[in-house]
């Protein structure tokens, strides 16, 4: 396996386009805002209050937030295609984003069917986040709870889709006793948005990811083994079920959280990791957690800076723009390598 050092040119180069990235996606908005007073907002201080808001408390928090997303999504795809050896593995096969969309689904379309029970839980945003968070821990009891029974890793793929099943029939459920109103605000809530946190918001979003990224990291070991077969695995030593179910976690901690503050985004932990594997040709993890990371952030940005519409008060829902601008170009790098890189 490669080092790290061996691509310490495309590190240093990722991680410029990442500042740029950060950089000009500040900088968009239905408010233009000069280069200079963003970069004195940034670093000190602006005569002008309402930039100082506009920057501080919006695009700030927004910028980082996607770097958030597109990184710990990236990172989640790689560990689920990893431990399950499937390049069509992402973060939401084990059904975490389903067990979200059913708690947010019970919080503002249960009303239609259980009546005032849900009714008054809608009054802050902090309900749908714990609602997401709630729904998506119980998946992962049950998914920890299924994987330290079982011992074919591929049973715990199968389990994951049925739970996703299972939850996608209750919201189904749901819906057909909602009203319109509560229909389309469900809709608007699995569009995904990267705007809508505040700084105490973020903080807890960054507490739990990092707990999830400290878990990946520690997993390296783990994740380069499997890559060549439980067996194999086995052989060198590893515990078999306890780093599966450390992977599981990790997974779960990140895409969990993202789902909970952002909404369900499709593409971006399934397609990242494929992308960079198209850049660092390397299968050592100690290699592509990084650089899944880095570049997951990047994608996010162009993908959030697209959504904004530059030029235009209107901002698109980030989750068709991480589709329609990403899948063409998983299709595009395929057919020209004419092979998956895995």
């Amino acid at each position: 396996m490669k080092t790290s050092k061996t691509y310490r040119y495309q590190f240093v180069l990722l991680l410029i386009i990442l500042a740029i990235l950060f950089f000009v996606n500040i900088s968009l908005g239905s408010v233009s805002i000069p280069t200079k007073s963003i970069f004195s907002s940034l670093f000190g201080s602006i005569d002008n209050e309402t930039w100082n808001i506009i920057i501080r408390d919006f695009r700030l928090p927004k910028a980082i937030t996607a770097i958030l997303v597109g990184s710990g999504l990236g990172i989640s795809g790689l560990l689920m295609q990893t431990l399950f050896r499937n390049p069509l593995a992402g973060p939401f096969v084990l059904g975490i984003s389903s067990g979200a969309s059913l708690g947010v689904a019970l919080v503002i379309l249960g009303s239609g069917l259980f009546g005032g029970v849900f009714a008054g839980l809608l009054t802050t945003k902090w309900s749908i986040v714990i609602a997401a968070s709630i729904g998506s821990f119980l998946v992962l009891l049950a998914v920890l709870s299924v994987s330290s029974r079982v011992r074919d890793t591929m049973a715990i793929l199968i389990i994951g889709l049925m739970f996703g099943s299972i939850t996608a029939a209750v919201v189904s459920v749901l819906s057909y006793f909602s009203s319109a109103e509560q229909l389309q605000q469900y809709i608007f809530w699995g569009f995904g948005s990267l705007s809508n946190l505040t700084w105490t918001e973020l903080l807890i979003f960054t507490i739990i990811y990092s707990v999830g990224m400290v878990i990946s990291i520690f997993s390296i070991k783990a994740l380069n083994s499997l890559l060549l077969g439980d067996n194999y695995a086995q052989s060198l030593g590893l515990n078999l079920k306890k780093n599966r179910l450390l992977i599981i976690l990790a997974t779960s901690l990140i895409a969990g959280t993202v789902t909970a503050f952002a909404g369900p985004i499709a593409f971006i932990g399934l397609a990242i990791p494929h992308l960079t594997r198209q850049i660092f040709t390397s299968s050592n993890h100690k290699v592509l957690i990084p650089a899944v990371a880095i570049f997951g952030a990047i994608v996010m940005l162009v993908c959030d800076s697209i959504a904004q519409i530059p030029g235009s008060d209107y901002i698109l829902p980030i989750n068709a723009i991480t589709a329609l601008v990403g899948a063409p170009v998983v299709i595009w790098l395929l057919i020209r390598q004419r092979k998956l890189i895995f």
